[in-house]
């Protein structure tokens, strides 16, 4: 039970590897992400229409990156999620992955912008895949969340 799979309305997800090629020999500096911003906030808009919302899969690591995409959103609620792992456990998969030169994951740890003022934080390593998508959903759904004893999913303390 992935995203679509469990949500109960339509989600449109746009992804930022749907705009840059991403592989292992190449480095992606903020710069290049900067340049396709708009195209990307472009696709975001036309999934609006549609969609009853639209997920971003994307890393965002500055500020005038996330400023331009804030402001392509225009008083379109935008909640900002955090998904979290440990460093090890990030590396770890970004290695089996493959299409990334290895550290880009760290590296955009580092950077990533905002570093706090998340609606929502979800800890990829102690859910599964279906736990996260849920708990996501939960949140884009204004559903409120069963508090669970342990929950590593943040919707259900709020």
């Amino acid at each position: 039970m992935r995203i679509r799979e469990s949500a109960n309305e339509r989600y449109e997800i746009v992804s930022i590897d749907d705009f840059l090629k991403m592989s292992a020999d190449e480095t992606i500096y903020e710069d290049d992400v900067f340049e396709i911003n708009g195209e990307l906030c472009e696709r975001v808009a036309e999934a609006w229409k549609t969609a009853s919302g639209v997920i971003v899969d994307h890393v965002i690591t500055s500020k005038r990156i996330f400023d331009g995409f804030r402001t392509a959103c225009g008083n379109t609620l935008l909640l900002k999620i955090l998904l979290s792992c440990p460093v090890e456990v990030l590396q770890e998969r970004e290695q089996r992955r493959g299409n990334r030169r290895q550290g880009s994951a760290e590296a955009s740890l580092t950077y990533l912008y905002p570093k706090e003022g998340y609606d929502l934080t979800v800890d990829t390593n102690a859910m599964t895949v279906e736990e996260c998508a849920a708990c996501i959903c939960k949140k884009m759904s204004r559903q409120t969340c069963c508090m669970r004893k342990n929950s590593s999913c943040s919707a259900d303390r709020k």
